[in-house]
């Protein structure tokens, strides 16, 4: 897995909705909001399914209606497509699961 070039980055992080780099990493973490702990906790079992299937798990905490999400791939020792991916996944799961 090849970290993004600086090419790709001003082409794919841009089209990311409310996602920001991590300061001091080269990694994105964005927070969703949802009403309720079980739509946060049902938003985490969805995306857990994905990354799954995709080799590429999240770093995440959770308090109620809230998660926290970092992404960065360990082998790239930075962002890659796959952090890419699995962010817009993330974003379309939300967007179904209430996300507040």
């Amino acid at each position: 897995m090849e970290r993004l070039s600086d090419s790709d980055r001003a082409e794919l992080l841009p089209g990311l909705d409310g996602w920001t780099m991590v300061e001091g990493r080269d990694a994105i973490q964005k927070r969703y909001a949802f009403d309720s702990f079980i739509q946060a906790f049902g938003f985490m079992a969805q995306v857990a399914l994905v990354a799954e299937a995709m080799n590429h798990h999240p770093e995440w905490f959770n308090v109620y209606g809230t998660v926290d999400v970092t992404l960065s791939t360990h082998d790239a020792d930075g962002l890659s497509r796959r952090d890419v991916e699995l962010a817009r996944r993330m974003d379309q799961i939300a967007a179904g699961a209430g996300q507040a």
